[in-house]
């Protein structure tokens, strides 16, 4: 007897409902590589929503001596099985759910499983993006619905929607292999078809690559993580009437602002707004609202006065210093404090932030002069710069003081008061001209590199004291203080005019909130002398390694012709200067302004030949994007910003021959 008169119970070509419980995989299907969890996620929402659309192809079980046994393997359509296993696991059905079946006995099972997974074609996704769209726009569902339906993620449904909505020339143009499938998604990050057909049309071949396309098409936009934006925040800048643009094929995602005026327009109402209430509240004689702290030379500064605390509040503030320091002795061994220690020892230091703050106060006269600038600083939040004197309202004080020293005064810094010039000190000195760079990166590179070498000299007074010991060496033995680039003179020449993103820097801003600190902390001008003898030896070597450090000028400017780079370079390496913490390559900061030769040998140097090569064609503007996206990570710098280790030079120095020595 063959197995074919033995199966007597099942009949070939049966359409049938067979219960689920005894559906099993079949050995013989050919797909071997199981199914993903997204793909079996999918087909279980689709079936919730419309039912199992295609039949299984089962062939029956059968025991030993060829007798079927009641249960079927599945042949075609194990995913679909997979799938309502799934909603079995969720109590969406019962294992006796019926499964629409085929039960197929005379073909090979093993081929008809590969022709079931071989001779399908897949729809062109541009139909599924427009089918997609379809239901959105015509059937009125929300991409939350279709997810749902098709067992999909919300943001995979909004994708195929954005990519659905794109300018019908672009869908034709992906339709006809013109355009890949990750350009189409870059022209999808804005819905603008007048904008998307424009740029399309002005591509060239340089211009093919995704992120260009993507640049292309978000320019003049504001970025989500901008400082504006974060400062006004998105609901607000929505709720004026701002339109936001979100990528969705990116993992950030985070949108962009389409309108830049309005939102600087917010900024500086919101500023104001800020300044008014600083003002209302102090008594300040005038406010002003910029985005960007603003270029004051000619304006005068007044510092807040010290003035004694309470005896309550001395007591207070005396046992808050002791428990802290208390604190940090005991865990100084530790890795990291304990969660309950560190709440504490932030606790005091705040509490000591905010009795130290009472110590000091502005004198009512300039309150009653000055005023107050209100701005942003790099990272969005709040700038208030109090005490700022007006040369007219200066001019003005002046003339109504009927000192006979008013002039001397006036040059001491004011009436008794801690005044500061902003004003731009003249810069005689000459420095190298540099023949590599343009002058106005040169001096821009400099510049950063002084006011960093500014902030780290201030740090480190052993090696102030010595650099002030180069300097009156040169002046008593030499006659010729020109190989130092200490300006001792006084003058800390203003680098705001010479410096890209001034107000951004961090250099700044730190050095900027280490002098405001020591300005607090000073008393009168004719109470200096007597306050630097009674000053702890470590806090008057902190002041004069600050002081030292302000007058360090490395920028170099075409006139230059002083010897003092060598010394300059010899003094960051002693400082351990580290450029990275305070400036990075960006195109906006450095390869936008150097030659297309430049920005592809610093590509070869920080990432290699291939990288180099790959942008080599590429236009300026997008070589110069592309290089600091390649370079940034690297941790390249321009020759004029690399400091020597100081372990190297130390190697290369016991190196030298005696008579070198």
């Amino acid at each position: 007897m063959n197995k074919q008169s033995k199966i007597t119970a099942v009949e070939t070509g049966v359409h049938t409902l067979i219960p689920l419980s005894q559906l099993l995989k079949s050995p013989r299907n050919v797909r071997k590589v199981p199914h993903t969890a997204d793909a079996i996620e999918a087909l279980a929402g689709s079936i919730a929503a419309k039912g199992i659309l295609q039949n299984l192809v089962v062939e029956p079980e059968t025991d030993e001596i060829d007798c079927p046994t009641g249960r079927f393997f599945v042949t075609i359509g194990e995913g679909r099985r997979l799938a309502q296993l799934l909603r079995l696991t969720r109590g969406a059905i019962t294992d006796d759910e019926p499964i629409p079946c085929v039960i197929d006995t005379v073909n090979d099972p093993h081929e008809i499983s590969l022709d079931e997974n071989v001779t399908r074609e897949a729809m062109h996704p541009a139909d599924e993006f427009e089918a997609f769209r379809k239901m959105n726009i015509e059937d009125g569902r929300s991409a939350e619905d279709i997810a749902a339906r098709f067992g999909v993620t919300v943001r995979k449904v909004k994708q195929r929607l954005r990519l659905g909505a794109v300018a019908p020339r672009l869908m034709q143009a992906y339709r006809d292999e013109k355009l890949t499938l990750d350009q189409l998604m870059a022209f999808c990050v804005s819905e603008d078809h007048t904008r998307q057909e424009a740029i399309y049309a002005g591509l060239n071949q340089w211009q093919q690559e995704p992120h260009h396309i993507r640049r292309l098409m978000t320019q003049g936009d504001v970025d989500s993580d901008d400082r504006r934006a974060k400062f006004i925040g998105i609901e607000a800048y929505e709720a004026s009437g701002g339109q936001v643009e979100r990528d969705l094929f990116t993992e950030e995602g985070g949108g962009r602002l389409t309108d830049g005026v309005l939102l600087d327009k917010l900024v500086l109402d919101l500023l104001m707004e800020e300044g008014a209430a600083v003002q209302t509240a102090e008594g300040w004689k005038w406010v002003e609202a910029h985005i960007d702290f603003p270029y004051i030379a000619g304006m005068r500064r007044a510092f807040p006065k010290v003035v004694a605390l309470s005896d309550e509040d001395a007591m207070t503030l005396d046992a808050a210093k002791t428990e802290l320091r208390n604190l940090s002795e005991a865990y100084e061994d530790y890795d990291e404090f304990p969660d309950d220690i560190d709440a504490k020892m932030t606790e005091l230091e705040t509490d000591i932030a905010e009795l130290q703050a009472r110590a000091s106060a502005f004198d009512p006269d300039d309150i009653a002069r000055a005023g107050v600038i209100v701005s942003l600083t790099y990272d969005g939040s709040v700038k208030v710069e109090r005490g700022l004197i007006r040369a007219e309202d200066w001019e003005a004080s002046q003339r109504q003081d009927d000192d006979a020293d008013d002039d001397e005064t006036a040059d001491e810094g004011g009436d008794g008061g801690d005044y500061r010039d902003d004003q731009d000190g003249e810069d005689d000195e000459k420095k190298v001209v540099s023949t590599k760079l343009s002058d106005g990166l040169v001096r821009d590179l400099t510049a950063h590199r002084t006011v960093a070498m500014r902030l780290a000299l201030g740090e480190q007074p052993e090696i102030a004291g010595r650099a002030l010991a180069h300097l009156l060496v040169l002046d008593a033995f030499y006659g010729d203080r020109s190989s130092s680039c200490l300006e001792i003179r006084s003058v800390s020449t203003d680098l705001k005019g010479w410096m890209e993103d001034y107000d951004q820097s961090t250099a700044v801003e730190a050095l900027q909130a280490r002098h405001d600190a020591w300005a607090m902390r000073l008393p009168e001008a004719d109470a200096l002398w007597s306050y630097l003898l009674a000053m702890d030896p470590e806090d008057l070597g902190l002041l004069i390694a600050h002081c030292i450090g302000l007058t360090i000028n490395v920028v170099r400017q075409p006139f230059d012709k002083r010897p003092a780079e060598r010394f300059a370079e010899a003094l960051a390496t002693s400082l351990s200067l580290e450029m990275g913490a305070h400036w990075r390559p960006t195109a906006r900061r450095y390869f936008s302004r150097v030659t297309k030769d430049q920005i592809t040998e610093a590509v070869r140097e920080a990432v290699g030949d291939a990288a180099a090569d790959r942008i080599a064609k590429f236009k300026k503007a997008d070589m110069a994007a592309e290089a600091e996206t390649l370079v940034m990570p690297t941790g390249w710098f321009p020759p004029l910003l690399r400091v020597v280790p100081l372990a190297l030079v130390a190697e290369a120095e016991t190196e030298l021959p005696e008579a070198a020595e």
